[in-house]
Parts: C-alpha cells; sequence; structure tokens
C-alpha cells in the first residue's frame, strides 16, 4: 500500500533499457548476414552478442511478468486489464521469436554455411519488428500507470530482475551499453542506489567496455545509433 509520502517509479530508465534493445536487435540480423560463409570464428564472436541480448530480453521480459503485471492488475482500475493482457500477450509472442533465434544461432554458429545464416537472420527479422512494437506501446500505455501505481521500490527490483540472469563480469558491458544513448542524469539516478565503487567506476569502465566491444562486433566504436 502507498502513502501520499511514498516515492513512486521513476520510468527513464525503461525508456533508456528500450533504446538499447531497439538498437542491438535492429543491427543484429545485418551482423549476421556479414558474417562470410565459413568463418566459424566470426560466428562465434556475433552468436555470443545476439545470446547476450537474447538473455537480457527474456530476464527482462520475465521481470514485467513476474513483478509488473500483477500490480498493475491488482492496484489499478477494471480499465487498465486489457492492456495488461495484450502485454502478457505479446511477450508470449516474442518469447516464441526469441526461442526461435535460439534453435537457430546454434546450427549457424557450429556451420555458418548460407543457409543457416540467412535462416537465423530471418528469424530475427520476424522478432524485432513484434519486439519494437511492444516496446512503443508499453512507453505509451504502461509506464504511465508504473509511475502511478508502483513504488521506486518495486521499480528498482524490476530493473535488478533485468541484469539477474547475466554474469556478473559482464554488467558494465551491458551497463556501457545501456549508457551508449543513455541520458547522463537518468544513468546518475540509475546509480544513486548502487554501492559507492560502482557509482564512482561505473561511469568510467562501462563506456570503455562497450566501445571496445562494439569495435570487435561493429567494426567501430560508435555503431548506429537507436531509429527512434
Amino acid at each position: 500500500m502507498t502513502t501520499s509520502t511514498t516515492a513512486m517509479a521513476d520510468v527513464r530508465d525503461m525508456y533508456m533499457a528500450h533504446t538499447t534493445l531497439r538498437r542491438e536487435f535492429g543491427l543484429a540480423s545485418g551482423l549476421v548476414r556479414g558474417v562470410p560463409e565459413g568463418d566459424v570464428a566470426r560466428a562465434a564472436v556475433v552468436a555470443d552478442h545476439i545470446t547476450m541480448l537474447s538473455t537480457i530480453l527474456h530476464a527482462h521480459h520475465g521481470g514485467e511478468d513476474e513483478l509488473l503485471w500483477p500490480r498493475l492488475l491488482e492496484r489499478g482500475s477494471q480499465e487498465i486489464a486489457p492492456i495488461v493482457h495484450l502485454m502478457e500477450r505479446h511477450h508470449e509472442a516474442i518469447d516464441r521469436g526469441n526461442e526461435e533465434v535460439g534453435q537457430r544461432l546454434a546450427p549457424w554458429r557450429g556451420d555458418p554455411s548460407a543457409a543457416h545464416r540467412e535462416s537465423l537472420a530471418d528469424a530475427i527479422d520476424r522478432l524485432n519488428p513484434v519486439l519494437v512494437e511492444h516496446m512503443a506501446l508499453e512507453e505509451e500505455r504502461i509506464l504511465p500507470l508504473a509511475e502511478k501505481y508502483v513504488t521506486a521500490a518495486e521499480w528498482d527490483e524490476l530493473g535488478a530482475h533485468s541484469m539477474s540472469e547475466l554474469p556478473k563480469k559482464r554488467l558494465p558491458l551491458a551497463f556501457g551499453m545501456a549508457m551508449y544513448e543513455g541520458d547522463p542524469e537518468v544513468i546518475k539516478h540509475v546509480l544513486a542506489g548502487a554501492p559507492l565503487p560502482a557509482r564512482l567506476l561505473m561511469p568510467l569502465i562501462a563506456p570503455r567496455a562497450y566501445a571496445s566491444y562494439a569495435r570487435r562486433l561493429y567494426g567501430t566504436p560508435t555503431p548506429p545509433r537507436s531509429a527512434v
């Protein structure tokens, strides 16, 4: 139960997360199609990247399923239920698309033939517009509800869940990936509750981690930014 003095969710970090997912998933099929046939080493680099994106997406949506939708349904008016249930159906469709990408990823990693390459790239191309449509509607309809019905502490749980499936050694990279197009004020807010070493070091090491990673992955430390 909330009171008039309860701090409510600051949802700006969700826009930052969505921007990251739009950019990286939007570039993913091009990365796959850019791998020469038979180049196992390059295929492994791109496959590892797609696996990380899929892991982040799965955890991100899992957190909403467990921590966000039930709270909105419990606390909001009856008019909220249809949009929440639509979001749940979107997640089911995205999960199926994400699973298909994973199923097609393994054969291509082991045998980066032209046929496997196109099969994987096509699966990513099918997933991407569904994901983009879902995030746009979530920003339009769900985030204003979260600001109204979800506390800041509960929202922080959601953010922690999004990174829960990544190994700790990957966290600076994942944060740098988000910082690449992130608002400095939002980044400062996200780090405000972190331990002091993280608050001091993450703004320094995370961008460097992503720049180095992007150079290896995209051939440049400054890949194309999100179209939205």
